[in-house]
């Protein structure tokens, strides 16, 4: 195939192509975070019903979490060899099994049990799904489309958090679990449906022999590394937030009911706008003048969440959610354009810290919200951005692999 052959057939914006694997994989993102995160508002109903502390109900979005983290990198050694579409496809499909039974546990250690098989499962879709950009999207279409899926995943986490939330107010928590597993067969199908075929995919059959050399290849890199630990960063403080954000609205002086606390999952449209407008700007401008430019929005709306003032709180967390995932979206296409090799190891890598924070930083914060209330969550996810921040302006020094690379 001649180079003009090569670059005709990757999957630019305004094909077809691109609105159909743009609607799958905003359906891949929407099941993928509706399914995870859709316990995060019932952790104080967990609570009551379990007899739990904050840290001890975090865990039931955790064992989730820790789960994907390590099943991330087993899952990019399939997908090298079965391809992408096919481990995606039954990676939504057991998932969103796995959360209709999670209505039936009978006790929390059986429902801990079955999150964390969830998570599993859930391995192979993230990673997956930003290899599968990186491979089959023109490289000037990359951040459009990651800024899509990733839209998609802000719509599933807004949606899973007000589903459970409103369903467990008026009916239960087991309802709510089983209403957002239907809801995520039908992604599942959808998803199948609509997104095309591999046309850049070449299977790799060394499998498990490549992963030691792709770990070395990957954190040699002198950027890659900085990536991982940044989305480890990012996503620790974005889901401790949200995570300790309920407890604080239900109590005094707030006393919201568990309905009103879900709604503040609508933040999450603010999500959707910001990665597809992060995207387009880091393909205008350079993911590295734009990356730590997007964080100090994270780092202002934390900072107005101090106040006991409801509308600035409300505004806090806005400019919380909206600075995330415009973060998320450039770290994340930055990683598919930074690996020359080995996409789906390279992005598993990212994600396996992304969902490694979220376990890490999201249980130890609850210890936080234990001794210091609210200020003491402030202080820790305070430094976590601290560091992020650094980590960002020191990614802005990177010198580009190529000169298509910014």
């Amino acid at each position: 195939m001649s180079l003009s052959a090569a670059a005709i057939s990757h999957i630019t914006v305004g094909s077809p192509e691109f609105k159909r694997s743009s609607r799958a994989l905003f359906f891949g993102g929407f099941s993928a975070f509706a399914l995870l995160y859709s316990v995060q508002p019932l952790m104080p109903v967990l609570s009551h019903e379990f007899a739990l502390s904050a840290a001890q109900s975090s865990m039931v979005l955790s064992v989730s979490t820790g789960a994907l983290a390590v099943s991330l990198v087993a899952s990019s050694a399939v997908s090298e060899r079965l391809g992408r579409k096919p481990l995606m496809v039954a990676a939504m499909v057991i998932a969103a099994l796995l959360t209709i039974l999670c209505a039936f546990a009978q006790s929390y250690t059986q429902l801990l049990a079955m999150r964390a098989t969830l998570g599993v499962a859930l391995g192979g879709m993230p990673a997956i799904a930003m290899a599968y950009l990186g491979e089959e999207m023109e490289p000037t279409s990359l951040g459009v489309s990651m800024g899509l899926y990733i839209s998609g995943s802000a719509f599933g986490g807004m949606a899973g958090r007000v589903i459970s939330s409103v369903l467990s107010d008026h009916f239960s928590w087991r309802l709510a679990l089983a209403a957002v597993g239907v809801a995520g067969l039908l992604a599942a199908w959808e998803f199948w449906r609509s997104l095309p075929a591999s046309r850049h995919f070449v299977p790799v059959h060394s499998g498990w022999r490549a992963l030691p050399s792709g770990f070395r290849l990957h954190l040699s890199d002198a950027g890659l590394p900085w990536l991982f630990v940044l989305s480890f960063l990012l996503m620790g403080s974005f889901i401790s937030l949200y995570n300790y954000i309920a407890y604080r609205l239900l109590a005094a002086p707030f006393h919201f009911s568990q309905s009103l606390v879900g709604a503040v999952s609508f933040m999450y449209l603010l999500g959707i706008y910001g990665s597809v407008w992060a995207g387009r700007l880091a393909d205008r401008y350079g993911r590295r003048h734009v990356l730590w430019a997007v964080m100090t929005i994270m780092f202002a709306g934390l900072l107005l969440t101090l106040s006991d003032w409801l509308p600035l709180i409300v505004v806090g967390v806005a400019l919380f959610t909206y600075g995330f995932f415009a973060s998320h979206s450039i770290a994340s296409s930055w990683v598919g354009r930074r690996a020359t090799s080995n996409k789906a190891l390279a992005s598993a890598l990212y994600l396996f810290f992304y969902y490694l924070g979220s376990s890490v930083v999201g249980s130890a914060t609850g210890v936080m919200w234990g001794r210091g209330g609210w200020p003491g969550v402030v202080l820790v996810l305070g430094f976590t951005l601290t560091l992020a921040m650094l980590v960002a302006l020191r990614l802005r020094r990177l010198a580009p692999l190529v000169q298509a690379e910014r």
